[in-house]
This record gives structure tokens, sequence and C-alpha cells, in this order.
């Protein structure tokens, strides 16, 4: 089946409708640019898909065209007269209202074998990849159209690791495929975005429990990240920063280092050590 363009401005006034900044509502309007985002989710015809903010539906029907079902979520009521007139056409849309951040995964899906779709606004991308990584029933792969700069700062695995970069990096491999510009969204943001894809391992990482340990030490030194290791992750390691320090010193991390500077591979060394 072949889809004509969505007309976004248009199915506004239609609907009378204002994009909600408080909702980070900027929707991905060019035809091709939707395309790209469904080609780069590599979906099938036996995929179930979960769409996290689906907006007025233009990328909805893109995978309904595609997947064997979508459910799509979105937290904004005043969007569903247009989301349901876009969607009506396809049997194997499942329309839900709601926020993502309140619904569990599995109150969706039955087992891991779907994939998430997204269009996020940058303020909720941390909490929104968190959720769905810790899930009980994990996704296959995460497809998310965010902020370019967020995006590469996850992929960042040298130098300046953020709290969010690592948390992917434990569940899954992460990488860009394409670069979306501003120009492609309605209303235009002021920043261009990237197509980010998650494939989710299997096993995180580390166990539930490692797990659980490496982002108690990571919170407590994110939180304070301008101080350095000795000082940060001295609550969780020690009665003083002589004792954090040979903690660290014990799995080859200076404890002059800063928490962005660590690698995933340092913070398992740390954790496996009973750090």
């Amino acid at each position: 089946m072949t889809l004509e363009p969505l007309r976004v401005p248009e199915l506004l006034r239609r609907y009378h409708l204002q994009p909600q900044k408080s909702l980070g509502q900027n929707f991905l309007a060019d035809h091709k640019a939707l395309l790209k985002v469904v080609r780069d989710a590599e979906v099938g015809a036996q995929d179930r898909v979960l769409e996290i903010g689906a907006g007025l539906g233009g990328l909805t029907r893109l995978l309904a065209v595609r997947a064997k079902l979508v459910t799509a979520v979105e937290i904004d009521r005043k969007l569903f007269p247009a989301l349901k007139a876009v969607t009506a056409p396809f049997d194997n849309v499942r329309l839900v209202q709601g926020d993502i951040l309140e619904i569990n995964p599995e109150e969706l899906f039955s087992e891991s074998s779907y994939k998430v779709v997204a269009n996020i606004p940058y303020y909720i991308t941390s909490a929104v990849i968190r959720h769905l990584l810790e899930a009980s029933i994990k996704p296959s792969r995460i497809v998310l159209t965010l902020q370019r700069e967020v995006a590469e700062r996850i992929l960042n695995k040298d130098e300046k690791m953020s709290l969010l970069s690592l948390s992917v990096q434990v569940y899954g491999e992460a990488h860009i495929t394409s670069h979306i510009p501003s120009a492609c969204f309605y209303p235009e943001p002021k920043v261009d975005s990237s197509v980010l894809v998650i494939d989710v391992y299997e096993h995180p990482r580390l166990s539930a429990e490692g797990v659980e340990r490496l982002f108690k030490l990571a919170h407590a030194a994110f939180n304070q990240k301008r101080k350095m290791l000795r000082s940060s992750l001295q609550p969780l390691l020690g009665e003083d920063s002589d004792s954090v320090s040979a903690v660290l010193e014990s799995v080859d991390i200076d404890p002059r280092r800063r928490p962005e500077t660590l690698s995933l591979e340092e913070w398992i060394r740390l954790v496996e050590s009973g750090g």
C-alpha cells in the first residue's frame, strides 16, 4: 500500500489543534523522513511495534503498512480525534491514551519480541530509555528520533560519558542510522535530530544485582560529577577518601578521575570487585 503524505498543518487546522510546547510537540511532517525512520527500524510483517508519542498518526500509519501490530501510545487526549481518523483504515493499530512512563510494557506485550519506535522530546529521553530497558519484558530494538546532540552523547564511549550513555551500553548496542533536519518537523525546532537505534541484548552486561549496584554508584558519582571519584563515592565505598582511593586503585581506576571519564568496562570492574 502506498500512502500519500500527511499534511500536518492542514490536519491541525481541521481539528482546531495547536502543538503543545509543554509536551514537546514537534511533529515529524516530512514524508521521506518518516519513511526513513520506518526503514531504519527494519519493521517486517511479523513485527509487533510499540510507538511512543503517536501524535497525529503520520508514522503510525506507515508502521501499520509493514507491521503485524502497532500499539500506539499518545499522552495528549486532544489529539485522539485526528489520530483515530488517520489510523481508521488500519485494523492492526491499537491506540492507547496515556503516559508511557506510567505504563508497564508487560501490560501491552506478553513477550520480548517487539520493537519500539518513537519521536520523543528531549526532556523525557532519559526517562523513556531507562523505563524500556529496565522493564521485565524488554523490546528487541528501540528506534528513537531525538535531538542530534543527545544521540551523539549517548554513543560517546571514550570521554564525557553520561549516565544515559552508561545506561544504554549496559543493556544494548547503539548506533545512529541517519540524521533529520529541523525543517522536517512542524513546528520547526531549533535543532536537528538523529535516528538512534538500540539493539537490546538478550541479557544485560551485569546480573540484576550488579546492574542495581552499578547505578547506585553511578548516580552517586554523576550527581556530583565535578568532584573526584574518591569524594563522590565516599558514602558508598568507605569511611574516608583514603579507603575509597584504595578500592578504586585495586581495580586500576585513578581516584582523582571524574565519573564522565570512566568507561563501562571500568564501572563493571568496580562493581565486580565488590566496590
